[in-house]
């Protein structure tokens, strides 16, 4: 595996002491703190999203021509929908998937994939109990503080394998590739605070 250089510190020069913070209404981070942990992980993401997976390998998982599909495959190619989309009466999607949580940032119009997940049933596993779901609540209450604005969105895609082993390898490939904030393999590298008092 590639090793990421370590971000800065998000709370350097003390401007939060998080393990102090106990209830999560009184977080409050500045606003220019958020937006250069935003610019952080846009600058990251930015390429993949402009050139594709070069590194990604699927052979194994796809068609012979899998190498094209990764290198062409973009999330933002797939339909947006609003997090509240599993209480729609019909569902949109079913079966095995891979998805993906943005945020578009509306300030510079840019996209940022804030968690990368894997399901054998896209209709039912945003239902009920999720730490990303948490996360966001935490991530989108602080920015409103901050008088920011956000909006998020999850997207499927469904040409993945059926095989959990298969879906996850390929789940934990895209994570490391995109590097989401969110997705607990990759929180320490952007010293993601929003997830840090909901553990």
């Amino acid at each position: 595996m590639v090793k990421y250089q370590r971000q800065y510190d998000l709370f350097k020069h003390n401007d939060i002491n998080v393990s102090e913070i106990k209830i999560l209404q009184d977080i409050f981070i500045d606003k220019k703190i958020i937006k250069e942990w935003q610019e952080k992980i846009i600058n990251h993401q930015s390429t993949i999203f402009k050139y594709g997976y070069q590194d990604i390998n699927q052979s194994s998982l796809f068609e012979p021509n899998s190498k094209e599909l990764n290198k062409s495959f973009n999330p933002m190619d797939l339909s947006p929908l609003p997090l509240s989309f599993w209480r729609w009466p019909k569902a949109m999607h079913k079966g095995a998937a891979i998805y993906f949580v943005m945020d578009n940032i509306i300030d510079s119009d840019e996209n940022i994939i804030l968690y990368i997940g894997e399901t054998i049933a896209a209709e039912k596993r945003w239902k009920g109990e999720h730490d990303c779901k948490n996360y966001l609540s935490s991530y989108c209450d602080c920015l409103q503080k901050a008088n920011m604005s956000t909006k998020l969105n999850i997207r499927f895609w469904l040409d993945v394998p059926n095989k959990t082993k298969e879906r996850r390898k390929l789940e934990q490939e895209l994570i490391q590739a995109w590097l989401p904030p969110f997705n607990k393999e990759t929180r320490e590298i952007w010293a993601t605070p929003f997830t840090s008092q909901i553990n």
